[in-house]
């Protein structure tokens, strides 16, 4: 059964809301149950930002993930130190290697270390980085299709950013073959 709770965590501007909005509006798409309850620190942009999601084919309660998230998408050392604790025993903790030089300091959970702001860089935009993060956790969960995400990511873009599309993709595909290897 399908009961997916994860938390995404980051620096103001990394794009970690980004990557609730997309599996939250996905798994609507995709007729799932979900939820995505953001918090921003004072500083909004270059602050601290996290939010939590879940995706259920149940009816979801609470909102509120203690300690027992599925997963959790790591930005920056900051967020590891505060979320990492979060997540359960056997749980998902997806690192981004760029800015972590850390290795999770757990050994009960599944980690997997993706250098995502080279692999964005690679791409030719290093905005993606939070895409390329997003792209490894569906391929790891398969909580939402890719299709599904591009659906929801046109529809939060808009037309005046529609030519940001494909590179948005790619940064999905590239997130998803890193964690395949």
């Amino acid at each position: 059964m399908l009961n997916e709770r994860v938390i995404c965590a980051g620096f103001g501007g990394q794009g970690v809301m980004l990557i609730g909005q997309l599996i939250s509006y996905a798994g609507m798409l995709e007729n799932r149950e979900v939820s995505w309850l953001p918090s921003y620190g004072p500083e909004m942009r270059g602050g601290t930002a996290n939010c939590s999601v879940m995706v259920s084919e149940k009816p979801i309660g609470s909102p509120v993930i203690t300690d027992d998230a599925t997963a959790a998408i790591i930005m920056n050392l900051p967020s590891l130190a505060k979320f990492e604790k979060d997540v359960e025993p056997g749980g998902r903790l997806l690192i981004n290697s760029s800015l972590i030089e850390k290795k999770a300091t757990r050994d009960d959970l599944q980690v997997y270390y993706i250098p995502a702001n080279e692999l964005a860089v690679e791409l030719g935009n290093s905005r993606v980085s939070n895409m390329v993060m997003l792209g490894a956790y569906l391929e790891l969960t398969k909580i939402v299709s890719i299709e599904s995400v591009m659906k929801a990511l046109k529809k939060i873009f808009g037309p005046a950013k529609e030519h940001l599309m494909p590179v948005n993709e790619d940064a999905l595909r590239k997130g998803a073959a890193a964690v395949r290897q």
